[in-house]
């Protein structure tokens, strides 16, 4: 299972290309996850950055837990439609064209963060902005998941 994880600063150069920390990109098996990725503008507007083999995976499981035919037609539409097929040049940068930016309102100071198994592209004062907002709640989560675990250990021990 793909783990991707971090946050890296980075900023777009001025033909609007922004470089992939080897640390992420070390972090994904090309040989299992493949070498293409694509680029789509997921929830909240945010940049989202998936190996091929995960964009294809929600690209073709969205649509069938829909209701209405035409959610199921508005879904895969829009899927492929603003989905771009990308490579990563030889210094590991990726073009992010103007239509994707104005999109995206991504700006040249951006944070990349690694999200289980895609990228997300954040505006860095948008990314500060959440987790200004989250922080808390997220420390919440994971102390009530270190509870979960221990309760199940003590229970395992107990047996």
């Amino acid at each position: 299972m793909l783990m991707l994880t971090g946050e890296y600063e980075h900023t777009l150069d001025n033909k609007g290309r922004l470089f992939v920390s080897n640390k992420l990109r070390s972090q994904i098996d090309t040989g299992e996850y493949g070498s293409n990725f694509y680029l789509v503008l997921g929830a909240n507007g945010i940049l989202c950055l998936y190996p091929e083999i995960y964009f294809q995976q929600i690209a073709l499981a969205g649509a069938p837990g829909m209701a209405a035919p035409d959610e199921v037609v508005t879904f895969e539409r829009l899927s492929f439609a603003l989905a771009n097929k990308v490579e990563l040049d030889r210094q590991g940068r990726l073009l992010l064209n103007e239509k994707i930016r104005r999109r995206a309102k991504i700006t040249s100071n951006l944070t990349l963060v690694g999200v289980r198994d895609h990228i997300e592209l954040w505006n860095t004062d948008s990314w500060e902005m959440y987790l200004a907002d989250n922080l808390s709640q997220y420390q919440n989560q994971v102390m009530q998941a270190r509870k979960t675990i221990l309760q199940k250990q003590s229970r395992e021990i107990d047996l």
